[in-house]
């Protein structure tokens, strides 16, 4: 019986999450799978380093990288960085552009709007048989 259980948390420990995450790695955890890297590789032991890779869910590529970052001296490189593109200030001239197109459609609008209510004013003026003075007529 006491294979099943060993079996059942195995299928536990391996199940796939609905929805993929990235890791993210403190500095910390870095440096500790770096210095216990580096005394495998001192020790000699066969397989003792791909064995500790395989434990933590770690690829060869993670030490390379990693490496490089503590040989630069960067402990901060060390630290997750956010993915992404660079959050920027907004350009003042961009605001203001956008902001007077939106007065602008606006006036447009209201525009449109009077001279719509002119022609009404015309067509109705026209079927009472009103006339209507001309605009280009100086009183």
């Amino acid at each position: 019986m006491k294979n099943g259980t060993q079996d059942e948390a195995a299928s536990r420990r391996t199940e796939v999450s609905a929805k993929a995450t990235r890791r993210r790695f403190t500095a910390e955890y870095k440096l500790r799978i770096l210095r216990e890297a580096d005394g495998h590789q001192a020790s000699g032991r066969k397989g003792a380093l791909g064995e500790m890779l395989r434990r933590e869910g770690l690829y060869s590529s993670h030490l390379t990288a990693w490496r490089g970052q503590r040989d630069r001296g960067d402990l901060a490189a060390l630290a997750p960085k956010k993915r992404g593109p660079k959050a920027q200030p907004p350009d003042p001239n961009a605001v203001r552009v956008a902001e007077l197109e939106r007065e602008n459609a606006k006036l447009k609008k209201r525009a449109e709007r009077a001279e719509a209510l002119v022609g009404l004013q015309k067509k109705v003026a026209e079927i009472l048989g009103i006339a209507l003075p001309d605009p280009n007529e100086v009183p």
